[in-house]
């Protein structure tokens, strides 16, 4: 640990996500309020159990509806996870954690991939993050990746956009573990604590994002310390 990370009061968590963590209303194009959506309960709950040394912590969203892990979407420009990734990690750095959570995107409809094939994306993310340009002085962080709740059955208006994603995406949390694995990043399964929204078998309710944000508390505190 340098010097520098030991004298960081604030410690800053970036969350690199897509639409379940943006906070979109299931069935609306509405957005949920900071303090309702999972990185905006994690911040606040983190904050209520900073340590006695005045240690506090921020997070940062950079979170984008429809964004895959390291794929192209024809319809909409800047959808790829991996275009400017190491930048971003430079214009936030110092960076004391990254969570990953990607990967529901790769499933649309338009993309023939599997689980596997969304893991391999999620390697390379992993990968730049590591390989980021940021100033010599300052540190890699450690990464979190969090695997996205199993899709329901997509329901509504994103139904077709979302057609045959609840059957690729079966075994993601199993083969995201095993990436993380190899990698040596942390890694945590979402399903273990919520499921989709019912109301379009994609997204989160704010329950959900409770939830989720209450299990990754406990973790994100374990990683740093």
């Amino acid at each position: 640990m340098s010097k520098a990370e030991k004298d960081e009061v604030i410690r800053n968590i970036l969350v690199y996500g897509d639409s379940l963590s943006w906070g979109i209303v299931p069935l609306k194009r509405e957005r949920m309020a900071f303090p309702n959506r999972w990185p905006g309960v994690l911040e606040i709950g983190l904050n209520v159990h900073a340590t006695d040394d005045g240690k506090r912590y921020r997070v940062i969203e950079d979170c984008l509806n429809g964004r895959r892990t390291v794929w192209d979407d024809p319809y909409k420009p800047g959808r790829n996870g991996l275009d400017s990734l190491g930048q971003k990690i430079e214009i936030h750095s110092p960076l004391h954690l990254v969570i990953l959570m990607l990967g529901t995107n790769d499933f649309q409809s338009l993309h023939a991939h599997n689980a596997w094939h969304s893991a391999q994306g999620i390697v390379t993310l992993i990968r730049a993050i590591r390989h980021a340009p940021v100033e010599p002085e300052m540190f890699i962080p450690p990464i979190l990746v969090v695997a996205p709740p199993p899709m329901g059955i997509p329901k509504g208006p994103i139904a077709p956009k979302f057609l045959g994603g609840k059957e690729k995406s079966i075994g993601l949390a199993d083969a995201y573990r095993e990436v993380t694995e190899i990698e040596k990043c942390h890694f945590f399964d979402a399903g273990t604590v919520t499921g989709s929204s019912e109301l379009d078998g994609i997204h989160l309710d704010p329950p959900q994002h409770r939830a989720l944000a209450l299990a990754l508390k406990e973790v994100v505190r374990a990683i740093l310390g």
